[in-house]
């Protein structure tokens, strides 16, 4: 499913996390930053097609109970990286494309 950013939801959150190469960026409609990182989620889809990119809008209401139940976040965006269920990585804020490239290629497997 590379080149897209899924929605993330309760529903398809523990499969999404179980890839591989995963990334969640949660946030929420009333985050200016979360609304910059957009774009920067769609370029790394498009350059890292192997890495499966999500985002959880943690603002709708009954999407994300559970994920909710499982993350206190402080900041939005706050961004993870998993592979196979792990949760190698957490970063709050804005990451721009090329760090979080860096990252991803540092800490998550080539698919």
């Amino acid at each position: 499913m590379g080149g897209i950013v899924e929605n993330v939801t309760d529903e398809n959150y523990k499969e999404l996390t179980e890839s591989s190469a995963t990334v969640v960026a949660y946030g929420i409609a009333s985050c200016e930053p979360c609304a910059a990182y957009d774009p920067v989620l769609a370029g790394v889809a498009e350059k890292l097609p192997h890495v499966r990119i999500g985002k959880a809008k943690m603002h709708v209401p009954g999407k994300c109970r559970e994920i909710k139940k499982r993350h206190a976040f402080e900041t939005y965006p706050t961004t993870h990286l998993y592979s196979r269920g792990n949760l190698l990585l957490t970063r709050e804020g804005k990451i721009e494309e090329d760090e979080l490239i860096a990252l991803i290629q540092r800490h998550l497997s080539q698919g």
